[in-house]
């Protein structure tokens, strides 16, 4: 029996071509801040692997259409190396290299994680072209500690570090945080949704700016649907919410790149790999959309 050898990027794509990409995925291999359960540094590897398997998409409110998109429009990069002398050193290292392989081209990135710390630099590359954007969080956690385990740049001050910057963001999952953070989103008037409220396409709609990085951490979604994450929490997102708001998103703003993060694969399964490997699809589709 002769079986077909499916090329080792994302969506198993035969003839990957750089110059015509539109999208183009970064594997980001990083966990060195965990604190719970570790792991994710073998999220990007686990996401690609089962997205080799995917078929094209189908739409359940779409009158049966199939979400597609060119084989010619994604490429997946090597991994890259991380500086891990310091978390900060690591976070400088993701934001050089998302510059200079990806938003220096003009394409869009969608990188995999890894720990949340890797948004930080992400969204600093962003800044050197996009001057005004703000960002569509989704999370179990506010991400906003200003401190954890001696670092400012843990996978939970990410979102801290975002607001230092000026950026504005939307944050919908929410299901776990302290007391010193609840006073801060209040004080800082942080438009921060806690489950179980979700927002209406609109409301967020109405929060957000013209041009839009998505940042998803994998345990907004209940633990139900995607169990092999870092911090997980009971009571989270269900799929077509998330894909609803996602798409809304894509029909009236322009997403300039997006992140899926803290996937930790858990040995024997892979429900959570499919499902992450399938939000990432979802990402690709409706922010080459946006650009439309």
């Amino acid at each position: 029996m002769k079986y077909h050898f499916i090329p080792y990027n994302f969506g198993g794509i035969e003839k990957q071509d750089f110059k015509k990409a539109r999208v183009v995925v970064l594997p980001v291999p990083y966990d060195s801040t965990a604190s719970f359960i570790s792991g994710s540094k073998m999220g990007p590897k686990s996401i690609i692997y089962a997205s080799r398997f995917l078929d094209e998409l189908f739409d359940p409110k779409g009158k049966g259409n199939l979400l597609g998109i060119k084989d010619t429009e994604i490429f997946t990069l090597d991994e890259i190396e991380i500086n891990k002398n310091s978390a900060r050193e690591a976070i400088e290292s993701i934001e050089e290299a998302v510059y200079n392989e990806i938003i220096k081209y003009n394409k869009i990135p969608l990188v995999l994680g890894g720990e949340h710390s890797i948004t930080l630099g992400v969204v600093r590359a962003l800044r050197k072209k996009h001057k005004n954007f703000s960002i569509l969080h989704f999370d179990a956690h506010t991400d906003l500690i200003d401190e954890l385990e001696n670092t400012k740049y843990s996978h939970g001050s990410v979102m801290r570090r975002v607001y230092d910057l000026k950026i504005p963001f939307v944050q919908i999952g929410i299901r776990n945080l302290n007391s010193e953070v609840k006073e801060f989103v209040k004080r800082k008037k942080i438009k921060s949704y806690l489950m179980p409220e979700v927002p209406s396409a609109n409301e967020v709609l109405d929060s957000l700016t013209e041009k839009v990085y998505i940042s998803f951490d994998l345990d907004a979604f209940d633990p139900s649907i995607l169990p092999a994450v870092g911090t997980p929490e009971p009571g989270g997102l269900l799929w077509q919410q998330v894909i609803d708001i996602i798409k809304a998103v894509s029909k009236k703003k322009r997403i300039i790149g997006c992140d899926v993060v803290e996937l930790c694969p858990i040995p024997g399964s892979v429900q959570s790999e499919f499902t992450a490997a399938k939000l990432a699809y979802h990402l690709i589709v409706n922010a080459n959309d946006s650009q439309k």
